[in-house]
Parts: structure tokens; C-alpha cells; sequence
């Protein structure tokens, strides 16, 4: 009884954390790719809900914000120089690797979320970019992986861009995220989490759906829907474009 007491008597004179909740929007929810697409960006805006004021004493709130496209297998190659010629030599399927990813935070990584946070919610090129298996004759499979992360990196498919998401009084934080012009139809995905402490306190995701349009959109559907239809209208057209150059050539010479 007397240890019930004193528990209870603990827990009443705890200070209560305040609970924190995000809400997030986006400038456009909707990305068009056309004929003319050179890429596009996306404003992330987010509001911080409280149910009570912050204590003076609470570490500072961070935002960090992940956008990430569909996910997909690549086939890796490594080149070996062999009796002078560069040839492949080993080949590992990377099973996990989105198309795009993009990173946001208010500062650095490992300042603002703790590597057991970081891995709990797959949070970092790392996480994103997974090898589950690899053949037991490669040596060191990782390195496929890290290839797919240095590859898109310098792509512009994958960025990461520390301290650029604008927190103002720890209510409302907005960023831009850069979308490049070889971007992979589909459903992306923008998460926002709130962290203190180094740990997150909230998270929100918002859907983004990227598909191609006009032209673009009736190329794409004819080529994987009637594939038969696609090949006779393309072996048209080359024809067409030959015989048009030919004739304008021959009117040259005139």
C-alpha cells in the first residue's frame, strides 16, 4: 500500500511532456511528366499541434523530412580489367532501391535522431538502398548497394540537403524538394517527423502521385498495353522518316 502511495505520489510530481502531433501539406499532390517535363519542385509545408504549452526545460524541436519514390530491383554490375579488356565480371540484384529519395532536416542527421531511431524507421540512403541477399561467391556485396547510392546521387535522384527546413517558434516549418526530370511514374511518398531528444515524437505522410500525361502518357500506355500496335506504329514511323529524309535529300541535289 505504502509503495502504491509513493508511486503515485512519483508519477503526480513528473512534469507531463506535451503531446505533439504534425500536420502536413504539400504545394502540388500531383506531378505531371509530359513531353516537355525538365523537372518540377515540391513546397513541404507542416504545422506542430499541441495539447499544452512546451516546458522551458524540453530540448529543441527538429524536423526531418523524407520524400520517396517506388521501389524497384536493380541489376549491379562490377567491371574487371581481363587480359587488358574491361569486362563484367560480378553481378548482384540489389532487391530494395527507390527510385527517388530525398532528405530534409533542420541539421545534420546525427545530431537530430538517435542511429536507433535512424534504423527503426529507415530513415538514410543506407535504409532505403537494401541488399538482402547476394551470390556467396562475391566479395563484399555491400559495395553493389553503395554503387546504386553513388549512381543516383549523382543523378539528382537521390539528395540530401541538411538545415534547409525553415522552423519558426517550433510551430511551423517548410522546405522545397527538388524533383529532377528523369523521374520513374508512380506513388511517392513524403514523411514528416518531429524529434526531440533525439528521438521521434510524431510522424505524418502525405501521397504524391507522379504519371505521365498527354503524348508522354499515350506512348507509355499503347507500349505495355498492345505492344504488337506500338511495334507496327513504330517501324512506321521509321519508315516514314526515311523516306521523307531521302526525298528532301534528293530535292537538294537539285
Amino acid at each position: 500500500m505504502i509503495r502504491a502511495a509513493l508511486l503515485l505520489l512519483a508519477l503526480l510530481a513528473t512534469p507531463l511532456r506535451a503531446q505533439e502531433d504534425v500536420v502536413g501539406a504539400l504545394s502540388q499532390n500531383t506531378v505531371a511528366i509530359t513531353a516537355n517535363f525538365n523537372g518540377s519542385e515540391i513546397w513541404v509545408f507542416g504545422a506542430v499541434k499541441r495539447d499544452q504549452p512546451v516546458p522551458e526545460d524540453a530540448q529543441p524541436l527538429e524536423v526531418l523530412i523524407t520524400v520517396r519514390g517506388p521501389d524497384e530491383r536493380v541489376m549491379v554490375r562490377k567491371k574487371a580489367r581481363t587480359f587488358g579488356i574491361w569486362v563484367n565480371r560480378d553481378a548482384v540484384e540489389v532487391d530494395v532501391a527507390p527510385s527517388f529519395y530525398a532528405i530534409a532536416s533542420t541539421a545534420p542527421l546525427y545530431q537530430i535522431i538517435s542511429e536507433t531511431e535512424r534504423l527503426r524507421h529507415r530513415i538514410g540512403f543506407d535504409q532505403a538502398v537494401r541488399l538482402i541477399g547476394a551470390p556467396s561467391d562475391v566479395e563484399h556485396p555491400r559495395d553493389f548497394a553503395r554503387a546504386v547510392t553513388r549512381i543516383r546521387r549523382e543523378n539528382g535522384l537521390y539528395t540530401q540537403d541538411e538545415s534547409t527546413i525553415a522552423l519558426n517558434d517550433e510551430t511551423l516549418f517548410t522546405t522545397q524538394i527538388a524533383l529532377p526530370s528523369n523521374l520513374v511514374e508512380g506513388a511517392y511518398t513524403a514523411r514528416m517527423f518531429l524529434l526531440r531528444g533525439r528521438e521521434v515524437v510524431a510522424v505524418t505522410q502525405v501521397a504524391i502521385d507522379v504519371r505521365k500525361e498527354g503524348l508522354e502518357r499515350l506512348i507509355y500506355t499503347t507500349a505495355h498495353e498492345r505492344p504488337l500496335l506500338y511495334g507496327l506504329l513504330s517501324l512506321a514511323v521509321a519508315l516514314f522518316a526515311g523516306w521523307a529524309a531521302s526525298e528532301i535529300f534528293r530535292l537538294l541535289r537539285r
